[in-house]
């Protein structure tokens, strides 16, 4: 059976491993900025014409109107009538990017005291959901926790066909049910098998169809209120997966699961695919949600732990701090 989710790519140990595997999947974004910041620093003093160039530029790559302007004033306040090149101007919005960021850089820690913790993946189709699932599935296991799947997409074969398959590669068991199968039954069976295995985490996909948000509200409201029946305190995490290559509807995309649930942190995915990877740093001014994690591709060690500074000097063209 071809599998068409994880890959066999060897695993880069060690964090500059993966700041260049960040990096290279930035480069569509990073390039964008880098070649337009060096058209735009062309005399040798910044001044307002220059600082109006770069914000316009910011907003182009999706940093978002605050995001920008705040960047630019910090830009201002530096180096403003100095003269600068622009690698000095990439360092100065990379140092401000990251400061921006760190308060919402946290990595998903589960609680030792549920057994299980119980984490609810939700997205749209096609954002990646399924994918972030069974890295995390393949992380926690490789730490030694014992990890158990629920295949809540029941609307979609493929969803779960690609989920049983991630369980294969993780060496971790997928719960699922035939095709338009009650998903909140569902739901309730695997934490009720969670629970009896003593698992250390449970991760439950779910189905995506924004075009009946409705329907899709109501199941999500649905499974929360079964799950409770078992857990009152479940789910203990509610992540919200975005593919980064939707720019600016990302947006529209949190407003919409918002109203739908309570989110409790985001995962962006596909970094390597797109040139609007400065969307992540307008949805942390907007949101303030918890960034949990980043993926830049489909080998299980391509999500990682959200690293402010790694993401800024990657956006940004630099190479790593020393």
């Amino acid at each position: 059976m071809n599998d068409p989710g994880p890959s066999d790519k060897p695993e880069s140990a060690g964090p500059k491993g993966w700041f260049r595997r960040l990096a290279a999947g930035l480069t569509r974004s990073s390039g964008k900025l880098t070649e337009g910041i060096a058209s735009i620093v062309t005399k040798r003093q910044l001044d307002e014409a220059m600082l109006e160039q770069i914000e316009e530029l910011l907003l182009e790559a999706d940093l978002g109107t605050t995001m920008s302007t705040l960047l630019v004033q910090d830009l201002r306040l530096s180096r403003f009538g100095r003269d600068v090149t622009d690698e000095e101007v990439r360092r100065v919005l990379a140092g401000a990017v990251a400061r921006a960021l760190v308060p919402v850089a946290k990595p998903l820690i589960l609680d030792a005291a549920r057994r299980p913790h119980v984490v609810l993946v939700v997205g749209v189709n096609g954002s990646g959901k399924t994918t972030t699932i069974g890295k995390l599935a393949a992380q926690w296991h490789a730490e030694g926790k014992q990890v158990m799947l629920a295949a809540g997409d029941t609307f979609r074969a493929a969803a779960v066909q690609q989920l049983k398959i991630w369980g294969e590669r993780a060496q971790v068991p997928v719960i699922s049910r035939p095709e338009g199968a009650d998903a909140a039954a569902l739901a309730y069976d695997a934490l009720a098998e969670a629970r009896q295995a003593q698992a250390d985490v449970l991760l439950i996909d779910t189905a995506g169809r924004l075009h009946n948000k409705t329907d899709l509200m109501a199941e999500l409201a649905k499974l929360k209120r079964v799950m409770q029946k078992l857990d009152p305190s479940a789910p203990h995490s509610i992540l919200l997966v975005l593919d980064a290559t939707i720019g600016q509807n990302a947006h529209a995309q949190v407003e919409t699961f918002r109203s739908m649930i309570e989110i409790t942190g985001l995962v962006l995915t596909k970094l390597d695919g797109s040139s609007k990877g400065g969307v992540l740093v307008a949805l942390a001014e907007k949101f303030k949600l918890p960034v949990h994690a980043v993926g830049v591709g489909e080998a299980i060690d391509d999500l990682k732990p959200f690293s402010p500074e790694a993401f800024a000097q990657g956006l940004m063209g630099l190479p790593p701090a020393a």
